[in-house]
Parts: structure tokens; C-alpha cells; sequence
């Protein structure tokens, strides 16, 4: 479904950490934010922007 709309699926990613976990959640969001920063910029802001244009 998110391809249908331009979107990598990569792009998403849920992940349970419980409120004593801390360090986990720090690890889980450290390495997702390197994964969608090897993505690069998101698509659909492009699109929408030139959608806005009009």
C-alpha cells in the first residue's frame, strides 16, 4: 500500500519498548534514523510542494 502512493516502506517501522527500556528505545531510533537518512529527502514532500504550486 505505501508504494501505491510513492512512499519506500522502509520509511516506516514499529518497534515496542517499554517505558523501562530506555536504552533500547535510544538504540531503535538512533538506527532508524540513520536508515532514513541513507534514504534521503522524502519523495511525496517534493510532490506535494509542486502540487501546491498550482
Amino acid at each position: 500500500m505505501l508504494k501505491t502512493v510513492g512512499l519506500n516502506p522502509n520509511r516506516i517501522k514499529m518497534e515496542y519498548c517499554s517505558s523501562a527500556e530506555g536504552s533500547k528505545y535510544r538504540e531503535v531510533a538512533s538506527s532508524f534514523d540513520e536508515e532514513i537518512r541513507k534514504l534521503g529527502p522524502n519523495p511525496l514532500r517534493k510532490k506535494n510542494k509542486n502540487s501546491s504550486k498550482k
